[in-house]
């Protein structure tokens, strides 16, 4: 390769110095523009000694320049606010056959929007510890957030963000969560569509605006209280709800009699719907676990359940392993307030 990390090079297409800070394969290279970081291909680069010998050098001869005479400069290209992405930089790599193959995966945090966030991000693999990293991204701002073995993908890993305004608006949510699972299979495809375009990266859009804040409906006691509604002490408001249960069984046949009529998708609702029930009837109680019963089967429930209980802020952590009890059918479930 005849780049370095370090060079100073030319950008072809659109004549602007620029430095080598990363070789991401033989054919790319991460350049550094004036403090904007993104990937370029090697052959439309160049080192920028041909241009500097041909500009012209000031000389005294020249011309006197008028204020009249100077040429308004090109007004900069305007940015366009599409949202928060997570994008791929595929690093290639040859096998001992001379084929090219993915050999891992370099992930950037992109803000084209007009807002700056401090984020939480973190991955995650079942059964198996992952990654987390907070920081902040300014606004139209690249954060390289770390790689990826592409073979780690086989491992369904979760990619979780929490973002929370760098300067706080009222109007604005307090935060925003967020996830994204992919299939090993799915980024296949995004790899060859990748390189069929000759693209250098492929993205997967977070969210487009920050959302605003749910304001809440105010209920007037006064009222209420004159239509004989029932008012309970916030204090005791605890007491009036259904008591939660240490442990809940999702097996169909346990939640209705009626269970035979139904299609796998009714079942697997009304599954979920009855743990949503119970879980949210857990933190109201405050509970310091729960065992949820799903049973083995094609794991479908489960790794729904999962899914569920990765993006809910009162999970500290769960496990799904073996038990005499259960043997792999359940998992138990940690909370944190």
């Amino acid at each position: 390769m005849k780049f370095q990390i370090g060079d100073k090079v030319i950008l072809l297409h659109s004549n602007e110095e620029a430095e080598i800070i990363d070789i991401i394969n033989k054919e790319m290279v991460m350049v550094d523009v004036h403090g904007v970081k993104f990937p370029a291909y090697i052959d439309q680069l160049d080192f920028p000694y041909f241009k500097r010998f041909t500009e012209k050098k000031p000389g005294l001869d020249q011309n006197k320049k008028y204020v009249d005479n100077i040429k308004q400069e090109k007004a900069q290209s305007k940015k366009i606010a599409d949202g928060v992405w997570l994008t791929f930089i595929p690093v290639f790599d040859m096998d001992e056959f001379g084929d090219e193959f993915v050999k891992e995966l370099k992930l950037h945090l992109i803000n084209n929007t007009q807002l700056g966030y401090q984020f939480t991000y973190s991955l995650n693999y079942p059964g198996k510890e992952g990654f987390e990293l907070k920081n902040q991204i300014h606004m139209f701002e690249d954060f390289y957030l770390h790689d990826i073995d592409f073979d780690d993908l086989n491992d369904n890993p979760v990619f979780n963000f929490e973002f929370v305004l760098i300067s706080p608006d009222k109007k604005k949510a307090d935060y925003y969560e967020t996830s994204l699972k992919i299939k090993p299979k799915n980024i296949f495809l995004r790899v060859e569509e990748m390189k069929k375009k000759n693209e250098p990266t492929f993205s997967y859009k977070l969210f487009v605006d920050y959302p605003d804040k749910v304001v809440e409906e105010k209920i007037e006691l006064k009222n209420k209280a004159a239509k004989d509604y029932k008012i309970y002490e916030a204090s005791q408001a605890r007491s009036q709800l259904e008591p939660a249960k240490h442990e809940i069984d999702l097996h169909i046949e346990k939640l209705t009699g009626n269970w035979s009529h139904m299609s796998n998708f009714e079942m697997l609702t009304l599954q979920l719907q009855t743990f949503e029930k119970y879980f949210d009837l857990a933190v109201a109680h405050h509970l310091s676990s729960m065992v949820i019963i799903h049973g083995v089967g094609s794991g479908k429930l489960r790794d729904e359940i999962h899914e569920l209980l990765r993006l809910k802020k009162n999970v500290r952590y769960f496990i799904n392993q073996y038990d005499m009890r259960y043997g792999y059918g359940a998992t138990e479930v940690f909370f944190q307030y």
